[in-house]
């Protein structure tokens, strides 16, 4: 357990500790954020209210599994609840401004852009195609599991995703050319 002893001297509140714990995971924290939030300021109260939660519940953290991926399911909880907060519908998009796709159609193979050009195309998805496309693509969740997250049908988050992919993949097309 590489954590433990950082983590018992948070608990206690030291704070030169909980200032390192902060810098330690802050970066990987925030890109996680970024991919969720409409803007960077939200990314930053997402960040800001992950901390809080982390620190908060620390001390249930049992030393079973990964820690960082503890961290990191936090960090995904705080955001989906932010999203939710904004009163937004998060998975109903209205599915006429979007082409269908085909189920087997390709997702974009070409070389990646820059992180900060992908979180950028990524917020301009609607809120609930970037909820799932996160959370399956980059998240690593199976389609029943991001409907018991969501509270939506497997069918609904795989078609959310299908169209999620075509349109990133039209957002990233777009930017690519420059128009």
């Amino acid at each position: 357990m590489e954590y433990q002893p950082e983590i018992q001297a948070c608990i206690r509140g030291e704070r030169l500790a909980q200032q390192r714990f902060y810098e330690r995971f802050k970066g990987k924290m925030f890109a996680l954020c970024l991919r969720y939030a409409n803007s960077r300021e939200d990314g930053e109260d997402m960040l800001q209210d992950g901390f809080i939660r982390v620190f908060r519940d620390l001390h249930q953290y049992t030393g079973a599994g990964n820690f960082e991926g503890w961290v990191r399911k936090i960090f995904v909880n705080t955001a989906l609840q932010h999203l939710q907060k904004q009163k937004r519908d998060l998975i109903i998009v209205e599915l006429s401004a979007y082409e269908p796709v085909e189920e087997d159609a390709p997702f974009y193979d070409t070389t990646q852009p820059a992180a900060k050009q992908m979180i950028q195309i990524l917020q301009q998805l609607p809120p609930g195609f970037r909820a799932v496309f996160n959370l399956h693509v980059l998240e690593g969740y199976t389609h029943p599991e991001i409907a018991e997250i969501l509270g939506i049908s497997p069918g609904t988050s795989k078609s959310q995703l299908l169209r999620a992919k075509a349109h990133f993949k039209k957002l990233l097309d777009k930017s690519l050319i420059g128009n």
